[in-house]
Formats: structure tokens, C-alpha cells, sequence
């Protein structure tokens, strides 16, 4: 089953399914005008739960690098499934270079090959993903909440070495929600292996961004803090505002 649509913007895209994944193929010239067309099309894409989706982007052209990001956009839309494995396809070490310098493959991996591609998603098969969301109040009664619903799923996940800087990181992040939008937090988490990826997703579109350091005394910005206990963190653009996340794991400690 396959299906072609071409926008007015130089992006067309086509879809097939293969062995119950779905391979999408990028073409064309990607940018910020039409990021949002193929990445409401990966999170369309994991909606009916197929064993993977593959993004086959060996034929774009990226002229700004930064535009990649997109593909974490992709990974943090509230509706994407994020038990559904997200893989990419380059068939140009240079983009694949510029999809690591992003960030992109915290969240996925990339491969030189459709073949090299369904390979890894035939060996992986599903996510082994335990995940939780829930959305919170605009009031400071979600910084408690948030931190006993976050304490309680990392404890029933067996990941109690986790539980306290992933209590700093949501609470640095649902204040942020609550001091600079008038939004309703979300709050998700997500573990895998040995990892777990906190995420709050708002309203808002203005990016959450770590304020510089003061020239003398000690950084205490809310963000610097969560930087310094996180393996990795950012702020992502989605349809309906920005999520902010963070992954840690067993070396990130108070």
C-alpha cells in the first residue's frame, strides 16, 4: 500500500507499508516553512501502531542544518505513540553527521540504508517502553502532584535511583509552565533501560532557553540545574506549543 502527496512548498512525500512498517520517503527541499507537513506526517504515521515508521530523508535538502530538529518535534507531539520506534534513512553521511549534531539521534537512530534500517527494526521489534502522561492544573498545586505521580511511576518501573533528580527536573520544569504561560501542564514520562525522559509540554511557543551564567557567584536558573543533572535536554516546538524534556540516567546524581 503506498501513497504519494506533493505540497506546493518543493516537499513531497509517499508512503508505503513493508511487513507492518510504515516507510515514508522525503523529497524536496526541507525548511521551516513545511517541518510541520512531515512531521504531522511521522506522528500520523505511529497512530495505527505499526511495528516501526522508517523516514527515508536521503532526498532533501536541508539548506539550514537546524531544520533537523524537527524530527524531535515529531518525537514529542502528545498524540505521536511513543511506543512506536521512530528510525531515519540518509544515504549522505553529511546530513547524517548534521542529524547527530542536533540532538535527532537521542530519540532515534539513523542508518545509511532502507535495508540497514529494517533490519534493526526486525531485530528490535517493539519499544520496550513503560511511559505515563498526565495533564496537570495551572496552579501550584501540580508541583506537588507532579512530583508524587512521577516518585510513584519510577518506583512501580523499579527505577528508584532515578526518582531524585527526576524530581528536580519536573519540578523545574512544571514551574517554568507556570510562571511564564497560562497553560495547563503535561507532564509524560518515559523509561527505557536504564534511562527515563521527563517531558512537560505547554501552550506556548516561545522556547524555554537556560539564561547565561553570571560572570561571578553560582548558577541557581532552574534550567541550568536541570543541564547539570541530565544526560541531555531541550525545548522542542510541537503543533500546539513547546515541550521541554530531559533524559537521565544512573550516572546523574545529587
Amino acid at each position: 500500500m503506498s501513497a504519494v502527496a506533493k505540497s506546493s512548498n518543493s516537499l513531497a512525500l509517499a508512503s508505503r507499508t513493508q511487513q507492518s512498517v510504515v516507510v515514508l520517503t522525503a523529497e524536496g527541499v526541507l525548511d521551516a516553512g513545511n517541518s510541520a507537513e512531515l512531521r504531522d506526517s511521522i506522528t500520523k504515521a505511529t497512530l495505527d501502531v505499526p511495528t516501526a515508521v522508517i523516514v527515508d530523508v536521503s532526498a532533501l535538502e536541508v539548506p539550514d542544518e537546524a531544520t533537523w530538529s524537527l524530527f524531535i518535534s515529531a518525537r514529542w507531539q502528545l498524540d505521536t505513540r511513543p511506543d512506536v520506534p521512530i528510525v531515519l534513512v540518509s544515504a549522505n553521511r553529511a546530513a547524517r553527521d548534521a542529524i547527530a549534531r542536533n540532538g535527532v539521534t537521542d530519540f532515534m537512530p539513523v542508518f545509511p540504508t532502507d535495508k540497514g534500517a529494517m533490519k534493526a527494526v526486525a531485530k528490535l521489534g517493539r519499544r520496550k517502553l513503560q511511559h505515563a502522561q498526565t495533564k496537570l492544573a495551572a496552579n501550584v498545586t501540580s508541583l506537588r502532584e507532579s512530583r508524587q505521580l512521577v516518585r510513584e511511576w519510577l518506583t512501580n518501573w523499579s527505577k528508584p535511583g532515578l526518582i531524585p533528580v527526576a524530581l528536580v527536573v519536573v519540578n523545574v520544569f512544571i514551574e517554568n509552565v507556570l510562571e511564564h504561560t497560562g497553560s495547563d501542564p503535561v507532564m509524560r514520562i518515559e523509561c527505557e533501560g536504564q534511562t527515563a525522559t521527563i517531558a512537560v509540554s505547554d501552550g506556548s511557543s516561545t522556547p524555554a532557553v537556560r539564561l547565561d551564567s553570571p560572570a561571578k557567584g553560582i548558577d541557581v536558573s532552574g534550567l541550568a540545574i536541570v543541564e547539570a543533572l541530565s544526560r541531555a535536554w531541550g525545548s522542542t516546538p510541537t503543533s500546539s506549543g513547546k515541550t521541554v524534556w530531559a533524559v537521565i540516567g544512573p550516572e546523574n546524581q545529587l
